[in-house]
């Protein structure tokens, strides 16, 4: 595999268009096995490479992940925040192609009580939580919009309502026509209360506005893919987001894997958007 670098400027002609995917890659920590980092990380590389993005947002980075995918993507920059005063995660880190977009601003805040706060926590939430955005401009066309990349808790609904709430203030201090994204892996599917809160407050679901539906079935799948049968777990979690003068073009999941192995514990989702 590699860059198909004709079809990427082909899409980008018009100057407004650009292919987004959001990518949970399963955390350099976790005991994993034959599924651990070190055994699929160039997978990994190679299956976000196939899909030709613009916009690359990753969750549960870890430092060693980083420095792995830097050079495996040479034609962007990045930003992502630390999440604690004495760690080195770089989490929800996002690449951004330096060809396409001029960066304009980037920030991060915590989804917390105190959101200015490092390594800041509230509510039920197990792990501490932050949202990373970037304001950029196309520089075809010179028009601008802003991306927000998270991660919501896993475990304390109290708190996953919140953070929403937290991300959708955020939003609010923009005109209500400036384009936003907002991508992630947000731990509940379109029939928990942050979704509805998300949507109530002008997100759009790009994946259901494209095909009809909020659930086409579970995006966390524990490296097991199609055979992935456990109930408790909920539908898709993984999402990209769109609010103001955005226009959906195209939204998949990708569920690829090579010879039994997957690239995470999580499927990607992709989106394309013109403004």
């Amino acid at each position: 595999m590699g860059f198909n670098h004709k079809a990427r400027w082909a899409h980008l002609e018009t100057g407004d268009l650009m292919k987004v995917i959001t990518c949970n890659i399963r955390c350099f920590g976790g005991d994993d096995g034959d599924d651990h980092w070190t055994h699929r990380k160039d997978l990994c590389a190679e299956i976000i490479r196939s899909r030709t993005p613009d916009l690359i947002c990753f969750q549960e980075m870890w430092s060693e992940q980083f420095f792995d995918l830097k050079p495996a993507f040479p034609e962007f920059d990045s930003y992502g925040v630390i999440d604690e005063p004495t760690t080195y995660f770089p989490m929800n880190t996002v690449f951004y192609r330096r060809e396409a977009f001029a960066l304009l601003s980037s920030g991060g805040y915590w989804l917390s009580e105190t959101p200015h706060i490092t390594g800041s926590k509230s509510w039920d939430s197990a792990c501490v939580r932050l949202a990373n955005w970037l304001r950029l401009r196309d520089r075809d066309s010179g028009k601008e919009f802003r991306l927000v990349n998270t991660h919501l808790d896993h475990r304390g609904q109290t708190a996953r309502e919140n953070q929403a709430r937290i991300l959708c203030e955020d939003a609010a201090a923009y005109p209500e026509t400036y384009p936003q994204i907002l991508t992630g892996d947000l731990n509940c599917d379109t029939d928990n209360a942050a979704i509805s809160l998300l949507k109530d407050r002008g997100w759009t679901d790009t994946y259901g506005a494209l095909h009809g539906t909020e659930a086409p079935g579970f995006t966390y799948h524990a490296f097991k893919g199609p055979g992935f049968v456990e109930k408790s777990r909920v539908d898709k979690m993984d999402w990209v987001f769109v609010r103001g003068a955005m226009t959906v073009t195209g939204a998949a999941i990708i569920d690829e894997s090579h010879k039994g192995r997957f690239p995470s514990d999580h499927y990607f989702v992709t989106a394309e958007i013109a403004i």
